[in-house]
C-alpha cells in the first residue's frame, strides 16, 4: 500500500465522519445554551478552543449557571474525564516514538470519537509508519466540527428560541453508544458499563451531577479492578501449568 502523511491524514477525516454526525448537535446545542447559561461570546468561544471537552463544558455550563462552588466543578469534570486516562493509556504505546512537539497537540485532542478510530487503526496489522497523521486527521476535524458548531449554536441561540427544546442531544447518546457497544468484548468492560449506566441512572437526582461522578468512578474502579483479576488468574493458571 502506498502511504503517506497525507493519504493516512485524509484517511482519518473520511473514517471519523461517520461519527461527527452525532456531535453537530451536541455543540449546536452547547453554543445554545451557552450565553443563557452566562458565557459571553469569547467566553463561549474559547471554552470550547480551549477546553474541547463537550461532556465537561456541558456539566461545568450547568454547574455554573446554578451557583456551584469553582472546586466543585472542577473536580467533577475531572472524575468525568478520567476516561481519557484510559484511552491515552491504551495509545502509549502506539505513540511513544514521536516527539513531543507531536505529542502533546494529540493528547489535547483526543476525544472519545477520535479514540475509537485511531485504536482500531493501531490495531491493524500493516507496515504503515504515518498511522499518527491519521490520528492527527480524526483529531482537526473533530476540533474544527465542534468550533464550528459552537458558533453556529450561538447564532441560532439567538435567533432561534427554544433550540435546545428539540432534543436534538439524543444524537451524541447515540454516538456514544455506538462506541461502546463495539468495545463490550470481555468480562471488564461489560460490567464497567452496566455499573457506571446503573448507578447514573439509579443516581440521577443527586445535585451538581453528583451521580455521574460516582457512577464514572465506579465505573473506571470496576473495570480495573476486574481486569487486574483476570490477569492474575491468568498468571496463577501459567505458574501452575508450569
Amino acid at each position: 500500500m502506498n502511504s503517506t502523511p497525507q493519504n493516512e491524514f485524509w484517511k482519518g477525516v473520511r473514517d471519523t465522519f461517520p461519527l461527527i454526525v452525532g456531535a453537530i448537535p451536541f455543540g449546536i446545542i452547547f453554543g445554545t445554551l451557552s450565553e443563557s447559561g452566562g458565557l459571553s461570546l469569547w467566553g463561549a468561544l474559547a471554552f470550547s478552543a480551549v477546553v474541547f471537552a463537550g461532556s465537561a463544558q456541558f456539566i461545568a455550563l450547568g454547574m455554573v449557571s446554578t451557583g456551584a462552588a469553582w472546586p466543585v466543578i472542577v473536580l467533577t469534570t475531572f472524575v468525568v474525564n478520567l476516561r481519557h486516562f484510559l484511552y491515552s493509556t491504551t495509545l502509549l504505546q502506539q505513540v511513544r516514538h514521536l516527539p513531543q512537539r507531536w505529542r502533546i497537540p494529540l493528547a489535547f485532542w483526543l476525544t472519545d470519537e477520535t479514540f475509537a478510530v485511531a485504536v482500531r487503526y493501531y490495531a491493524e496489522p500493516s507496515p504503515i509508519i504515518h498511522k499518527h497523521w491519521y490520528y492527527l486527521g480524526s483529531a482537526l476535524i473533530m476540533y474544527f466540527n465542534w468550533q464550528l458548531c459552537t458558533m453556529i449554536g450561538i447564532f441560532f441561540g439567538r435567533v432561534v428560541p427554544g433550540l435546545e427544546e428539540w432534543g436534538l442531544d439524543f444524537a451524541m447518546s447515540a454516538t456514544f453508544i455506538g462506541i461502546v457497544v463495539p468495545y463490550l468484548k470481555n468480562r471488564p468492560m461489560i460490567a464497567a458499563a452496566i455499573v457506571a449506566s446503573g448507578l447514573s441512572l439509579a443516581l440521577h437526582g443527586l445535585p451538581n451531577k453528583l451521580g455521574l461522578m460516582i457512577a464514572a468512578l465506579a465505573g473506571v474502579a470496576t473495570g480495573f479492578f476486574l481486569e487486574k483479576r483476570l490477569a492474575s488468574n491468568r498468571m496463577t493458571e501459567v505458574g501452575e501449568a508450569q
